[in-house]
């Protein structure tokens, strides 16, 4: 298989002679190419995150790449005398990625066999195919949402929070308060459409109805004003989670929810309710009543949970289809550890914000 016919997803560098010229251990003077140090920056800005698999000493390594300012860049560095098969394999479990989706770079022809031997989905190459891979584009992706230019950095966030929760002792809804989370609802736009889209195709689990939109489906339902596409963004103390949530709804007198998903990301920061009191809430300043459909499938059983929790009631149900609707005057109340806040450009008497907390 080539990186033309699969996602890459992490490019895993080599040090010496391969990210920079030269050999630490042999007291060389390094020196990192110009044509490297732009490539890493490159594939940062793209989405694709960036490691290292070397031997040698970490402290003088964090030292070195710390001076050449290229330090941020990687995650996980893998430093030490184990093979390099190793050390990706252990990067591949912190990354949470599939060998398929990496390529690794080093000048070595003994160590890009020894990896070929052991994981033989990882594509091994030199950094001058590297190079010639960029240049044919056959690395980078043709779109890069807004999540994608800041995945490297949501990783980092992610060690962070997960540090902290690893420490954190008490009740689980005092942790969610030490977390400082704002989950943020307003219109899709369109420089949000090709991860909305992504959404309703990779989430399955704490999604409502199952029902998948591509790019231009979704930017015809923003555009009809029979209908409403919600995103929504989390961020917390430790940085951002990105757009983590999409709702379509359908309106007019009553207000439907066709589709509320929430990314797995999330899983665990209790905000589905909050997104729910968002668009109900939203509704309600536009007189209208709001219900939702849910269609069960064998993953999906928490989001009825979350409806139910938040304060709809079944109207009907049948095999394939439940529908769900907010009693009269119920406005659901928004969690106290989570700030929410709505954005409406649709309101009647012109955009508004609501801010809770």
């Amino acid at each position: 298989m080539t990186p033309a016919e699969n996602t890459v997803k992490c490019v895993v560098w080599d040090l010496d002679d391969t990210l920079w010229d030269g050999t630490l251990l042999e007291g060389d003077e390094l020196r990192v190419p110009d044509a490297n140090r732009t490539l890493v920056r490159v594939l940062d800005e793209h989405g694709i995150l960036q490691s290292v698999a070397s031997r040698n000493e970490p402290g003088p390594v964090e030292d070195r790449l710390r001076g050449f300012g290229l330090d941020q860049y990687f995650l996980h560095p893998q430093v030490g005398w184990s093979a390099k098969s190793a050390s990706l394999r252990t990067l591949l479990e912190a990354l949470n990625i599939g060998a398929d989706s990496v390529l690794f770079v080093d000048d070595s022809e003994f160590e890009r066999a020894e990896v070929a031997g052991e994981l033989p989905e990882v594509r091994c190459v030199t950094r001058e195919k590297l190079h010639e891979l960029v240049a044919g584009g056959r690395v980078l992706p043709r779109r890069v949402t807004a999540d994608a230019a800041r995945r490297r950095e949501m990783y980092q966030a992610e060690d962070r929070r997960r540090g902290h929760e690893e420490k954190f002792q008490g009740p689980a809804e005092e942790f969610l308060s030490s977390l400082d989370m704002t989950l943020r609802v307003r219109d899709v736009a369109e420089g949000d459409l090709d991860r909305a889209a992504e959404l309703t195709q990779r989430t399955h689990q704490l999604n409502t109805t199952g029902i998948t939109f591509d790019r231009d489906e979704l930017a015809e339902l923003a555009r009809d004003p029979g209908h409403r596409v919600l995103i929504a963004e989390l961020d917390d103390r430790f940085g951002s989670y990105g757009t983590i949530g999409l709702a379509v709804l359908s309106t007019g007198p009553e207000w439907t929810i066709r589709l509320l998903l929430m990314s797995c990301r999330v899983m665990g920061r209790n905000v589905g309710s909050a997104l729910i009191a968002a668009l109900a809430r939203t509704a309600a300043a536009h007189g209208a009543r709001i219900v939702a459909d849910f269609r069960p499938t064998d993953r999906n059983r928490q989001m009825l949970v979350t409806y139910r929790f938040a304060g709809f009631a079944v109207v009907s149900r049948s095999e394939d289809r439940v529908v769900l609707a907010m009693p009269d005057g119920r406005i659901p109340v928004v969690p106290g550890y989570v700030r929410l806040i709505t954005e409406d450009t649709a309101a009647l008497s012109g955009p508004t914000q609501e801010i809770t907390r």
